[in-house]
């Protein structure tokens, strides 16, 4: 097993008192957990992002726009799965009406973006994607798994005032004026496998136990990515606890117990 290194990134936004397993060092207010991926799978970053308040509105290209930008293959789609929410937590995806860039580039400028923007009232359990282009915020009390493209291309549309820099004319280039409708939002169960994503950049899926036929066959023997939300996991004999990330080299290395649950993800592309 390879247990993924761990690093832990101060947010204005984040907090000084992470869940466990977390614990935020002395002083700091940790706003993401990164695990950095290895060189046969950085194509995927795994994060878990905690909120206290709102983040910046922003947007990432896609592939596509970054290579004819000349920035090469660095586009950045994600995906959210809600872990923890405070009563009264929301995330912000899309628009409630189609706009015009002209008026999203005002509403950017002047604030009110945020009030143009759908909030989806989030509870544990939530699952959003997030293409390309699609302008988000996540709301305050929110914690989440996010899994992502290996990319670290942000375009910040508005950020409540904060002395961060903004990037108006790149995101204005990618940002779609329209609502949120992607098919792979879902709300997850308790219990039940669940495949979660597949194609066309990666695959995720929610195992519950031992992995279906099905999901044996989606993920074949390449290298995947191990995220346990509980014990019962293990790679080659190993257990991978809770909170933490793993590589496997393929699903003969991976071994689920009864009742186990978590995510497993792998590149496509």
């Amino acid at each position: 097993m390879t247990a993924l290194p761990i690093r832990m990134v101060e947010k204005p936004w984040g907090r000084d008192a992470l869940p466990a397993p977390f614990v935020a060092p002395a002083g700091q207010r940790i706003g993401e957990v990164w695990f950095e991926p290895p060189a046969s799978l950085d194509q995927l970053l795994v994060k878990y992002i905690f909120t206290s308040e709102k983040l910046s509105v922003q947007v990432h290209p896609s592939d596509a726009q970054t290579i004819e930008a000349g920035l090469g293959k660095q586009g950045k789609e994600e995906c959210w799965l809600v872990v923890d929410a405070d009563e009264g937590a929301t995330l912000g995806i899309g628009f409630n009406q189609e706009i015009s860039a002209r008026d999203m580039r005002m509403a950017a400028t002047d604030g009110t973006i945020e009030g143009l923007m759908t909030w989806f009232p989030v509870r544990p359990g939530d699952f959003f994607y997030i293409p390309a282009g699609t302008v988000h915020a996540i709301g305050a009390g929110v914690s989440l798994i996010e899994v992502q493209q290996n990319s670290d291309i942000t375009y910040r549309l508005y950020d409540y005032g904060r002395p961060r820099p903004l990037h108006l004319n790149l995101g204005m280039g990618v940002a779609k004026g329209e609502p949120y409708a992607d098919p792979r939002r879902c709300h997850v169960a308790e219990c039940g496998e669940v495949t979660l994503v597949e194609g066309p950049l990666f695959r995720l899926t929610r195992y519950d136990g031992p992995l279906s036929a099905e999901a044996r066959a989606q993920f074949g023997e390449n290298a995947l990515l191990v995220i346990p939300q509980t014990a019962g996991a293990s790679v080659k004999g190993e257990a991978v606890p809770a909170g933490s990330c793993a590589v496997a080299s393929g699903l003969k290395a991976f071994a689920i117990e009864n009742g186990a649950r978590g995510l497993i993800a792998q590149p496509i592309c």
